[in-house]
């Protein structure tokens, strides 16, 4: 076990297969030990056929939580042990049902007496432990059911990239970069449109210099990342949420969220009480992203936009900065 004890928590799969391992070869000696000629794997399916009724391959698979083929497997070879039978369904000829055969039923019976001691001897293992393991194996599966182990890695994952990004305010020598990173993603799903160009060719003044904003994300110092804040005078809305643009290469690491968080922040942090944008329903990812951070599906708002098919909007009234919350 020193093995383990130095991998520690990462090697849990490793260290599982091995306790199942000892208990599936514990199981087939204890099968021998009472002469039932049984393998550990069949037992899901025989004591689920020892309930009583006839079932269907698909019922059974779906009562053990085990896969179709899985079953189907494990059927055929237990009929050539002679241990279930298959045959028509009377209430329906179109399929099959397993039932025990007379050896599986017999051995229903005889099993009952290995069935009370295999529990009196995992009783008395618990009362010499610590921790229930039946309880907290429940616990396991309930909780990887709500957010498998994988999930959990990805958000891991994310996370910890996170902290090599730093939300960067505008400077000069990112101007390429805002251009570039726009252009990028919008020729991947569209076609460059005037109104892009006004922004793209002359950041300052077009955003900048009417009271607008420009952010850059910063990854391991290099900007991978951009949006901005148009200031608007519709009455209605104080900025535009524009421009936003991950390259490809860092997707997944939570860029767009942090980039449309600070930049949410910015507008509440200049008084700002309503955020616009727009887009396009092809885009998935950014509407979800979108609704995320908090933004509603609205209509009616004029755009120079050819490919805006969305408008959303943000009441920043009653938010709270991620460094607030």
């Amino acid at each position: 076990m020193n093995f383990f004890e130095s991998a520690g928590k990462k090697a849990i799969g490793s260290r599982l297969r091995m306790l199942t391992d000892q208990i599936t070869e514990d199981a087939a000696e204890i099968y021998r030990l009472y002469g039932i000629e049984l393998q550990p794997k069949w037992f899901p399916v025989f004591y689920a056929l020892s309930q009583g009724m006839e079932k269907t391959i698909t019922g059974i698979a779906q009562e053990i939580g085990h896969s179709h083929p899985s079953v189907s497997t494990i059927i055929r070879e237990m009929i050539s042990k002679g241990l279930v039978q298959e045959r028509k369904d009377p209430a329906d000829a179109r399929r099959n049902v397993i039932g025990l055969s007379e050896k599986g039923k017999d051995y229903e019976q005889k099993i009952q007496e290995q069935y009370q001691d295999v529990e009196q001897a995992i009783e008395s293992i618990d009362e010499q432990t610590t921790y229930n393991l039946w309880k907290a194996i429940a616990e396991w599966e309930f909780l990887l059911e709500q957010k498998p182990l994988l999930r959990r890695v990805i958000e891991q994952k994310k996370l910890r990239e996170s902290n090599n990004v730093q939300i960067a305010a505008w400077h000069p020598q990112y101007a390429a970069a805002f251009k570039s990173l726009n252009e990028q993603w919008i020729s991947a799903y569209f076609k460059m449109e005037e109104a892009d160009y006004k922004s793209l060719d002359d950041p300052e003044g077009y955003i900048l210099k009417n009271g607008g904003q420009i952010l850059v994300a910063l990854y391991h110092n290099k900007p991978v990342g951009v949006c901005a804040l148009i200031r608007m005078d519709d009455g209605e809305h104080d900025f535009e949420l524009a421009k936003m643009a991950v390259s490809p290469v860092v997707q997944g690491k939570s860029i767009g969220w942090l980039l449309g968080q600070a930049a949410l922040d910015k507008a509440a942090e200049l008084g700002g009480k309503k955020v616009y944008l727009e887009s396009n329903t092809i885009l998935k990812p950014a509407i979800n992203l979108y609704l995320k951070l908090g933004f509603q599906k609205i209509v009616g708002h004029a755009t120079p936009y050819e490919r805006c098919n969305i408008q959303m909007a943000v009441d920043l009234s009653n938010r709270k900065s991620k460094r607030e919350a």
